[in-house]
């Protein structure tokens, strides 16, 4: 018993350990960069260039269907994550101000999140959408791509001082695990309505304008990096 609580003990002081070195590289230019990247809605452009995709490789009703299973997917991870998981383990945040590592902690723009930090929500709902979508279009190329948009995200948390790295690696294991439900739930779905060859791309497994996605998420960081050098 005394072993596994120094065990544990021994992960705790690295969780903090590593969130106060990344957080600790900060400037204002990174400051506004990873706060940016931190919000849900500065992606909007790259969700939008998502549903693109949808509606130009399937039928308008199996594109609302994957895309009602996509929300699903999100909601899921997002309710566990907030409404289950955190109040259960009452993990305080890095950066509030009643956790004693608080005073270490940079805080940018006085952002603290709630009270609350395992699991990362941010996590769950980004690695929910990714791994869907990896499940879903099953590129190489692009399943890299949405991996180094959800670490990202991910990195900007901690910088941002408002998860520890086990927030996060347990944020995406929860959004994998949301992602392989609802994907699963999708393809039983899908076989029982004979949905799989869709009149939109029959036999076919090409896919067109995937790289739109690519397109709207580098336009976006760049365009994070030119507010941040403006400021």
């Amino acid at each position: 018993m005394h072993y596994t609580l120094s065990i544990i003990e021994s992960l705790m002081q690295t969780d903090a350990d590593v969130l106060l070195a990344v957080n600790g590289l900060h400037s204002s230019f990174f400051d506004t960069f990873m706060f940016l990247c931190s919000d849900k809605w500065a992606w909007v452009v790259f969700y939008a260039s998502l549903l693109y995709v949808l509606l130009r490789n399937y039928s308008l009703r199996t594109a609302l269907m994957l895309l009602l299973f996509i929300a699903l997917t999100i909601v899921l991870a997002d309710q566990l994550s907030a409404h289950v998981l955190r109040p259960y383990f009452g993990r305080l945040r890095p950066a509030n101000l009643n956790n004693p590592l608080s005073q270490w902690v940079h805080v940018v723009n006085n952002y603290r999140g709630g009270p609350y930090s395992f699991p990362s929500s941010h996590a769950a709902n980004t690695a929910g959408l990714a791994f869907f979508c990896t499940f879903l279009f099953r590129r190489r190329w692009f399943s890299w791509l949405m991996a180094a948009w959800m670490l990202l995200v991910c990195y900007s948390r901690m910088y941002l001082g408002v998860h520890y790295p086990g927030d996060l690696i347990a944020g995406i294991l929860l959004g994998a695990l949301c992602a392989a439900v609802t994907f699963g739930s999708y393809c039983r779905l899908q076989q029982v309505e004979r949905l799989s060859l869709d009149p939109v791309r029959k036999e076919s497994n090409a896919l067109v304008h995937l790289y739109v996605p690519a397109l709207a998420l580098l336009l976006t960081v760049l365009a994070f990096l030119v507010l941040a050098g403006v400021n």
